[in-house]
């Protein structure tokens, strides 16, 4: 038998070996994930300065941005990309560092450990080593021109031009390994005999949340590029992609995540997808040439809209195939799975169909349009605020099942023939939807004084529903969910009484009698639970695991 002595010295040489093996790889992820600035020969947009011609009122040559009544921030931008990114940048500096904040923040509420972060950033860092080779000259160099403007106390997770870039595809990776938990959109839209007065009307719903603070500045960006199409969209500072926008040729682009497997690698973030065709596309064969031509992190449906068509499709795209959805009727409906024959059957669809919340979400819209003749501007916006299951059942506030989950980023309306827009104030879709008029923005030319840019005569009122009862405890719900993921106990019955026909409230009741060893009681929530209108399959499961080691517990 090996003496101590020589054991040591040889789990000595083992350990060393692996450290070595750390070291080098370590070394090697910070070499393959670094990611250089595009090359731009003219940086003269550098030298620029903004002013403030009044009180929250920034201007740059023809640029600006301001924060309406509303509580909406606007933004125009115009140029070549580097320096529409760099005045975006300088007009919004302190909004990207605070969106920043809030990113980093919520990253740390969902990873707690240090040690991990640093790890996933390395992850991460390898995931995307080839990010930049399939983002375009033109959305690098615009990334670019923002990430001037970004925060230097972040560089510990990389350049600022590296992270903005990376963030770009943040809901890509975060969609895929999330399987969805926190990505649920419904849109639709109609059109000629099914819209009261023949025109186009085109609905949505942003439900992606990564934390409060995140939907708390948003701005309705417009654009006016060098090339291409002027065009809007409702973002986030230090974002140049598109989730809900329309173009001056009234064709519109929003996206809806469908059930993707984990990404092997990197490819075109969807919101670069979804700005390219509303930049550069004026109908439905340049959006669909244009969606053929970009490989993707993950699978994902764009409703396309066309003034110039008369009517939209869904063209639906996975890392590897193509497809278009045509209802051939003059309404269409998109949740979060697909629709057309080339993509229907695959397997995740179908899985995606079976295990969600999608096809409910979808059914749910199908019959609220069921119920009118003629679709209305005032009815597309009642069913974006619809918080009710199929047959008009209560099935809990905050429920993915519903086309209104509390949760959306924002809400938005189109109505492409007469180039004009609604977007939703907070909270959610309950605030005031604002009017936007294309033709009358972009004609501004610039702006020198502080005015109201949006077509107020037009503005759809808030929601009854933030007067009631009702959403005060829906509030109490919400902070009561928060303090219990904070370890705070919170009374169970409080938290029934503040959602009493939500699954949740019984899950996280029986949670919280679990922890207490308190196993008949526990049982005794999740089995209300279970007879309560459940999201997902996946959450059906774990309550019916939690009643299985309950009564293991008992015996």
């Amino acid at each position: 038998m090996p003496e101590p002595k020589k054991i040591r010295k040889i789990l000595a040489g083992i350990f060393g070996v692996i450290a070595l093996l750390i070291i080098a790889g370590v070394i090697y992820l910070l070499i393959v994930s670094r990611t250089n600035p595009p090359a731009v020969s003219d940086k003269t947009a550098l030298s620029w300065q903004r002013t403030e011609p009044g009180p929250g009122f920034y201007t740059l040559k023809n640029n600006w941005f301001r924060k309406s009544k509303s509580g909406l921030f606007e933004l125009y931008v115009e140029g070549q990309p580097f320096e529409r990114g760099v005045v975006n940048g300088k007009l919004t500096e302190e909004l990207i560092r605070l969106q920043e904040d809030y990113f980093n923040e919520q990253i740390n509420r969902m990873v707690p450990s240090r040690f991990y972060r640093h790890f996933l950033k390395y992850v991460i860092g390898w995931f995307n080593r080839d990010l930049d080779k399939h983002i375009t000259e033109e959305d690098k160099e615009e990334i670019y021109g923002i990430s001037t403007s970004a925060s230097e106390k972040y560089n510990y997770i990389g350049n600022n031009y590296q992270r903005i870039l990376n963030y770009h595809a943040a809901h890509d990776i975060g969609h895929a390994l999330q399987n969805l938990a926190l990505v649920g959109c419904t849109s639709f839209g109609t059109w000629g005999s099914r819209s009261a007065d023949s025109s186009m009307i085109i609905g949505r719903n942003f439900d992606f949340y990564v934390g409060d603070h995140f939907s708390e500045n948003k701005i309705v960006s417009f654009e006016n590029p060098a090339d291409g199409f002027k065009f809007m969209s409702v973002t986030w500072a230090g974002f140049i992609g598109v989730v809900s926008g329309m173009n001056e040729k009234g064709l519109t682009v929003t996206i809806n995540a469908a059930k993707s497997d984990i990404p092997s690698g990197s490819a075109t973030p969807v919101s670069l997808v979804a700005r390219e065709i509303l930049q550069y596309a004026g109908n439905i064969s340049e959006a669909m040439a244009i969606a053929k031509k970009r490989k993707m992190f993950v699978s994902e449906s764009f409703l396309i809209g066309s003034a110039e068509d008369g009517r939209a499709v869904i063209i639906e795209k996975t890392p590897d195939s193509v497809g278009l959805y045509d209802p051939g009727k003059n309404e269409i409906i998109c949740a979060n799975h697909f629709q057309s024959n080339q993509l229907k059957e695959l397997k995740s669809n179908r899985i995606q169909i079976r295990q969600s919340a999608s096809d409910y979400r979808y059914q749910r819209v199908r019959e609220l349009l069921d119920a009118t003749d003629k679709n209305t501007l005032q009815q597309t916006v009642r069913i974006l605020r619809d918080r009710r299951g199929m047959e008009n059942t209560d099935i809990g506030l905050g429920n993915e099942k519903a086309i209104n989950q509390l949760i959306a980023h924002h809400s938005i309306i189109f109505e492409p023939q007469k180039k004009q827009v609604w977007v939703s104030t907070g909270p959610w879709q309950l605030g005031e939807f604002v009017c936007y008029d294309l033709n009358k923005v972009f004609s501004l030319k610039g702006m020198k004084s502080n005015k109201e840019i949006s077509d107020s005569s037009l503005n759809i009122p808030a929601d009854s529903f933030l007067l009631t009862d009702q959403y005060r405890h829906f509030l109490d719900f919400r902070r009561y969910k928060k303090e219990l993921s904070e370890g705070i106990e919170v009374n169970p019955d409080s938290l029934i009484v503040s959602n009493p026909n939500f699954y949740q409230s019984y899950q996280l009741a029986g949670n919280e009698m679990f922890k207490k060893k308190l196993y008949k009681t526990a049982e005794q929530y999740y089995r209300i639970a279970l007879s309560k209108e459940i999201a997902t399959k996946n959450e059906e499961n774990d309550i019916r695991r939690q009643i299985d080691r309950c009564e293991e517990r008992l015996r």
